[in-house]
């Protein structure tokens, strides 16, 4: 760890309040020089340390700057979090620390995504200082291949959880990765795998989330400017580290519990599409459909027009007016 997060870690830490140069040096082994220049370094990076003389530096309580450290100090020992402030693409990161061997749990957390990505090849739009975007790595024991779409829909209820808990919003899921509130996009998540060729199995699974905190500070481009939606309005103190972790917390207990039914129940309360009618959209074919519920298993049943019925465990919808 950096002198610089060594510093961050410990103004996170007593967010709000002063901590002398002099503490900060003797609890870190650091000169008083070597503290001054890592606080400056952090001031250029955006955070808002107030200095003031005899008392030391503070960390502004009413600031919402993502980084490993902020988000540590909401989370359970079970990840090793690192941060970075831009990257092409969380997963792609990941996948690669994946087949280097990195362990279950680890997470690469980004203030920026310059190529991010969605489901069916699509671009996730990913600007600076207003979303998180984040992946999670698993190396689920005797997975089967059809586990994603159960840990996606997982992924949302965990997401819509800690929407709610840090926001009160009541967000919505589109099955089976998108969500929604107000009626516009604010989230997507996208699972990907690595399978063995030997036995079929998936050797690690990645699971990325996107989030609009905020809106931009132009808005959002003009092709998602109908669609795209935020969680907050304005500022939200400490908001996008304590979503992110969270949002970690709450998919590591749906995970490590292995049992759909802890949040089968409250992924179809949430769902926006039972009941209504659908475009089921597979590849380049798109067939008209009722949603008719949620299977155990996390699948779409649809009834098509010709009454035929399907469980879907992947492809994607959009709901008809």
């Amino acid at each position: 760890m950096t002198t610089k997060e060594q510093i961050l870690t410990l103004l996170e830490a007593r967010q709000g309040s002063f901590v002398s140069g002099e503490e900060l040096a003797a609890e870190l082994n650091l000169s008083r020089a070597a503290v001054s220049k890592a606080v400056k370094q952090l001031r250029q990076a955006g955070f808002p340390i107030e200095a003031i003389t005899n008392r030391g530096y503070r960390l502004s309580g009413q600031c919402d700057i993502l980084s490993a450290q902020g988000v540590k100090k909401h989370l359970n020992p079970a990840f090793q979090v690192s941060f970075a402030p831009s990257v092409d693409s969380t997963n792609t990161v990941l996948r690669s620390l994946a087949e280097q061997g990195a362990p279950e749990g680890t997470v690469v957390i980004a203030g920026e995504q310059t190529n991010g990505r969605g489901r069916r090849g699509r671009a996730f739009y990913s600007p600076a200082g207003t979303g998180i975007y984040l992946s999670l790595m698993l190396r689920p024991v005797n997975a089967d291949p059809r586990q994603a779409v159960t840990l996606t829909a997982a992924a949302a209820v965990a997401l819509c959880q800690a929407m709610e808990a840090v926001s009160g919003a009541a967000p919505e899921i589109k099955w089976v990765n998108d969500i929604f509130l107000g009626g516009k996009k604010i989230s997507g998540i996208l699972t990907e795998a690595a399978f063995s060729l030997e036995s079929g199995a998936p050797e690690y699974v990645v699971v990325g989330v996107g989030i609009n905190a905020y809106a931009p500070e132009d808005g959002f481009p003009p092709e998602l400017a109908e669609i795209a939606g935020s969680l907050w309005q304005s500022p939200v103190p400490d908001g996008k580290n304590k979503l992110a972790a969270d949002f970690l917390n709450r998919f590591w207990t749906l995970y490590t519990a292995g049992d759909p039914s802890a949040f089968l129940e409250d992924y179809r309360r949430r769902s926006l599409v039972v009941g209504r009618d659908i475009t089921v959209i597979t590849g380049d074919t798109e067939i008209p459909a009722h949603a008719l519920g949620i299977d155990n298993s996390c699948r779409l049943l649809v009834r098509y027009e010709n009454g035929e019925t399907a469980a879907l465990s992947y492809g994607e919808v959009r709901i008809r007016a």
